[in-house]
């Protein structure tokens, strides 16, 4: 038997099919007499015939007679009949199968067949007629007598994929190789539909495009008619619609923009918003909108630049330069907020400026001390008088691109007030899930600072609120050890002011000595601040004696520095060369720095009152009640003498207001000292919070805290055991120089303070 192999191509039995000439001698059936037999095979996919072997045919072929030939050598086949087919041979591109019969399913009436392809014709009779093909296509249509024939001639143009076609063949059952017809044929239908839908929407969009477009021109005629009479305002209006052109904004701000302009075109010069929408339109246009191209991050640079305008704080340029390689790894800014904190004068935000530098973007510094109003973030509506857009995007105008450093500063001296909250409108902005659409009240559109590095500066965290602290991860900022200052003064402050002064280095020389007795004795804080102002001092005195003519060069050593400074202006509290009982030494934080705190106790005539002086804060008064009860729990044969007295606490320094837990473990140690007429050390200092369990809790500040010991002349340092891990950020010679002892207990602060074993020794 003759044997064709077809691909995506519907036969049903009953339904007649034309071959062309060429694919009717391919394969020899000018063999076949009229009313003989060929087997067709369903290939699976399209393949090279002469490689296709049985696994690359369908198990069900199609027989179908020679019914006629015409003319022009086209044949007329008439299926016969589904076949099962096995044992399928390839020879050099000649096939040949054994054939078994695939009986039919008669399981459908005659009418309810007839009853749905009516439908279903009629559903293909209505689609067509939209179209202008429809009439060709209905004289066809209506020459088709069943599904089978409808399926078989529509095959072409079904959007049906070969296996699905494939089971429409497969399938014995004629109910469910109806359902099947009808569900390819109605589907195609509707997606016929869609189809012309869309097409009809289209089409109705660009009628409307061109509508706009007419409108347009004949508005752009009336426009030049108009700027013919009021030349002024046309120049402006046209230098805006330019702007608006070029300017990359998105959607929802193009048409606000859009929007504004035109009623300014309606306003005129003289109308009342005029200048309101001019201020807006003139904002929003000068913003950069598109997104910035991302430079080359070269991290080597970056470290050279950060070292070159900063001296020491190791760690928080080595975090630094971590952000940094995580944004060139990834191509875009990602990683936390930073937020810098320390004493003032430790480099917090002018190490922003050397991000910047290190990046190749451009430096915004915005000051939010003091700002007590949301609208100073967010702006202000536009329905206001006087309404100006927040600080932030007034930030982001003045730069001119989209990802700047900027550098908000003071985040710590943020209020609140009947105006709103201001830190809970930062959220948004520093929400890397919030700020790609962040939308200022003043502009009324969503603009993009997901690119932008905010970097935050703050003195202390205590003020920040906890929703806002949370968005960001805190880098501390240590000050300054007298060394580190030396160095920093030698290398850039003094260069720096000379410069700005217009001192030549030939023309003034400033001793090493003299530097170390400016930083010792006319300076208090932990940064360097108050160190360049004084050193200003000694360059405008200078620049004084060389405008004059007195000398041509000058050089300043220790012994003139009252010449030009005055006498000595900062005292530093020293270590006490003798310390009676009843005095312990303590520690403390303040904003400019660490300082050394006397706790002194005294016993006077009375009745058991505890009197606190020295301007203490509540939180310091609590740990002196917990410090009283504490001795009384430990040292109860000597606590009898409190009942009959009266103690009297007191921190020196009185008009200085202090606060804080972490005087615990010095009062403690100063009521023990006093109770048994033991004396404490001058050398020995300590800090660290108390509980009434006896445990010694960790505090805050170690660095400066122990910089202070140091410059006091103090030896040995009690701290919490688990500050110890706050070593790390202590500067190496700070180490050096103190006995540095981590405690546990109350235990372990009076054994080292009165010796091994003095507690249970007056225990006992």
């Amino acid at each position: 038997m003759i044997t064709v192999p077809v691909y995506d191509m519907i036969l049903l039995p009953g339904v007649r099919f034309y071959l062309k000439k060429e694919v009717y001698d391919q394969w020899g059936l000018e063999k076949l007499e009229l009313g003989e037999t060929a087997l067709f095979l369903l290939q699976k996919e399209p393949k090279e015939l002469k490689t296709c072997t049985a696994q690359d045919f369908y198990p069900v072929g199609f027989l179908a007679e020679l019914v006629e030939i015409d003319a022009e050598g086209m044949a007329q086949m008439k299926v016969c009949g589904r076949s099962e087919v096995s044992d399928i041979r390839n020879e050099d591109g000649i096939f040949s199968a054994t054939v078994t019969n695939c009986p039919e399913i008669l399981d459908i009436s005659e009418a309810e067949e007839k009853d749905k392809f009516e439908r279903i014709r009629n559903a293909y009779l209505q689609f067509v007629q939209n179209y202008q093909w429809g009439l060709w296509a209905r004289n066809m249509i209506l020459r088709w007598n069943s599904l089978e024939e409808m399926i078989c001639v529509s095959a072409g143009y079904l959007n049906l994929p070969w296996p699905e076609k494939y089971a429409i063949m497969a399938e014995s059952s004629m109910q469910k190789r109806n359902e099947l017809i009808e569900r390819a044929i109605l589907g195609f239908i509707e997606e016929g539909k869609v189809a012309q839908e869309a097409q009809d929407a289209q089409q109705e969009s660009q009628e409307q495009i061109y509508r706009e477009a007419a409108i347009r021109k004949q508005l752009s005629i009336l426009q030049r008619q108009l700027d013919e009479l009021h030349p002024e305002s046309s120049s402006e209006i046209q230098v805006f619609e330019e702007r608006l052109a070029s300017s990359g904004m998105n959607e929802t701000a193009r048409r606000e923009a859009e929007k504004v302009l035109n009623r300014m075109k309606q306003e005129g010069k003289d109308g009342h918003e005029y200048g309101m929408l001019y201020d807006y339109l003139d904002f929003v246009t000068k913003l950069s909108w598109t997104k910035a191209e991302a430079k080359k991050i070269d991290l080597d640079q970056a470290a050279g630049v950060l070292d070159k305008g900063h001296y020491g704080i190791a760690r928080v340029k080595e975090r630094i330069l971590q952000q940094i390689a995580v944004m060139a790894l990834r191509k875009k800014q990602s990683g936390s907020i930073l937020l810098f904190v320390g004493a003032p004068g430790t480099g917090k935000t002018s190490i922003g400026q050397s991000i910047a530098a290190a990046l190749g973007r451009e430096y915004v510094r915005i000051s939010l001390g003091g700002i007590r109003d949301e609208a100073e973030i967010r702006g202000h509506r536009r329905t206001y008088v006087g309404a100006m857009p927040g600080r932030i995007m007034e930030g982001m105008k003045r730069c001119g691109t989209s990802n700047p450093v900027l550098v908000l500063d003071e985040v710590d001296k943020l209020t609140r007030d009947y105006g709103g909250d201001p830190a809970s409108a930062l959220l948004e902005v520093l929400d890397p899930e919030q700020n790609s659409t962040f939308t200022d009240h003043y502009m009324n559109v969503p603009y993009d600072l997901s690119d932008v590095l905010f970097v935050c500066t703050a003195n202390t965290v205590d003020t920040i609120p906890e929703p806002l602290l949370n968005r960001m991860e805190v880098i501390s900022f240590p000050g300054y050890t007298a060394l580190e200052k030396m160095q920093i003064a030698k290398k850039y402050l003094l260069p720096r002011v000379m410069e700005e002064t217009g001192i030549r280095p030939r023309n003034l020389k400033v001793t090493d000595e003299a530097l170390r007795r400016v930083i010792e004795e006319y300076t208090a804080e932990s940064g360097v601040r108050g160190l360049k102002k004084q050193i200003g001092v000694l360059c405008r005195a200078a620049a004084v004696k060389l405008v004059r003519g007195e000398q041509k060069s000058i050089k300043i050593g220790a012994k003139r520095l009252p010449e030009y400074l005055g006498t000595q202006r900062r005292h530093h509290d020293r270590r006490l060369e003798e310390a009676g009982p009843g005095v312990a030494t303590g520690l403390a934080w303040t904003s400019a720095g660490g300082e050394i705190l006397f706790i002194e106790s005294r016993l006077i005539p009375g009745d058991g009152k505890v009197i606190i002086t020295g301007q203490l804060g509540e939180v310091m008064k609590e740990s002196a009640q917990i410090a009283v009860s504490l001795v009384k729990s430990m040292y109860p044969r000597e606590a009898v003498t409190l009942k009959e007295h009266d103690l009297h606490l007191h921190v020196p320094a009185g008009a200085v207001p202090k606060d804080g837990p972490s005087a615990g473990i010095t009062l403690v140690t100063a009521l023990v000292s006093l109770l048994t007429g033991k004396s404490v050390s001058a050398e020995l200092a300590m800090t660290g919070e108390i509980s009434l369990r006896g445990s010694v809790l960790p505090i805050g500040g170690l660095p400066e805290k122990l910089m202070a010991a140091q410059r006091a002349g103090i030896k040995k340092v009690l701290i919490p055991f688990e500050n110890t891990v706050d070593l790390r950020e202590v500067a190496g010679e700070v180490k050096e120089a103190l006995e540095i002892i981590p405690v546990k207990s109350v235990k372990d602060v009076l054994g080292e303070a009165f010796g091994k074993g003095s507690f249970k020794e007056h225990r006992d």
